[in-house]
């Protein structure tokens, strides 16, 4: 059974009973301010304006970074935006759609402009769309590739040439457990996901001596708005949502839960630290168990 199917399932039991889930509520991750791991620098996310983008926004600002992101739904980024400034944090929202390559152009060459530099880029925009291969029409299956590997392309393609000119970078790709272990009907999107981690363990070998490190995130299922959104459940109230959630991830993933987005940005901001520079072209997998159990 799919996941939207057993989601389904779970909301029209919810439905009726509201049932309570058995787990503690999880911790959310905080930034470190007292390690301000980003002071001066300059961070570039793609895809912020919701779930572990946004997470990651509000991380990195909070930990000294200046952020710059995008993504296009402008009143989600202008509401990002404020949220980082009223808590004393430096960002700017820039609408961009990374299918679009002068629109990630113009979304790079204008974070440099305003803050004068690049130094991380978390490349993190992603869509998915389920359903069995033969019925993807081809503007289906080319607008998740487009939006999932090209658009990470496009991103690396114009922040490169920055993180060359001052001396080196940091770049963080979400990818997902779908590269590694994956179900029916995410053929375009596990096919995308899969690519990235060939796209970043190649381009991270071009520039391992020029002082850019590449390496690639690999999240499990997480509580966000693009997974409530895929499995149709983007309009029903928060409770039947969260015992839908719980009871799917209780049979699919060892951890029993979803991940939180604090959780997995979190993670991100470790990758794109200084904290591990002998990393480059790794894949790196938090997703409770699920692709362990898989394997």
């Amino acid at each position: 059974m799919d996941r939207r199917a057993m989601i389904g399932l779970a909301a029209t039991a919810a439905a009726g009973t509201l049932t309570a889930c058995s787990h503690a509520p999880v911790a959310v991750p905080a930034a470190s301010p007292a390690r301000l791991r980003f002071q001066g620098k300059v961070v570039l996310i793609t895809g912020a304006t919701s779930g572990i983008g946004r997470a990651a926004a509000l991380l990195f600002a909070a930990e000294g970074g200046k952020v710059a992101f995008c993504g296009r739904r402008e009143n989600l980024g202008h509401e990002v935006e404020s949220l980082i400034r009223s808590r004393g944090g430096e960002a700017t929202y820039i609408r961009a759609d990374v299918r679009d390559e002068s629109q990630v152009k113009a979304f790079v060459d204008g974070t440099v402009q305003k803050y004068g530099r690049l130094d991380v880029a978390f490349n993190n925009a992603g869509i998915t769309l389920e359903k069995p291969l033969h019925e993807y029409t081809s503007a289906e299956w080319d607008n998740v590739v487009s939006t999932d590997l090209r658009g990470v392309f496009l991103a690396m393609k114009y922040e490169i040439p920055y993180m060359l000119a001052h001396g080196g970078g940091n770049i963080v790709v979400t990818s997902s457990s779908n590269a590694i272990a994956t179900t029916a009907k995410r053929s375009a999107y596990s096919a995308s996901k899969r690519g990235l981690v060939g796209l970043v363990q190649s381009a991270a070998l071009d520039y391992v001596h020029e002082g850019i490190r590449i390496n690639a995130l690999i999240p499990g299922t997480t509580d966000t708005a693009l997974v409530r959104r895929d499995v149709g459940m983007e309009n029903v109230p928060d409770a039947v949502w969260e015992t839908a959630a719980s009871a799917w991830a209780r049979t699919h993933i060892p951890e029993g839960r979803m991940a939180k987005p604090e959780e997995i940005a979190a993670f991100a901001l470790a990758l794109a630290s200084d904290d591990f520079p002998f990393m480059t072209g790794a894949q790196m997998v938090i997703d409770g168990g699920k692709t362990a159990q898989a394997g």
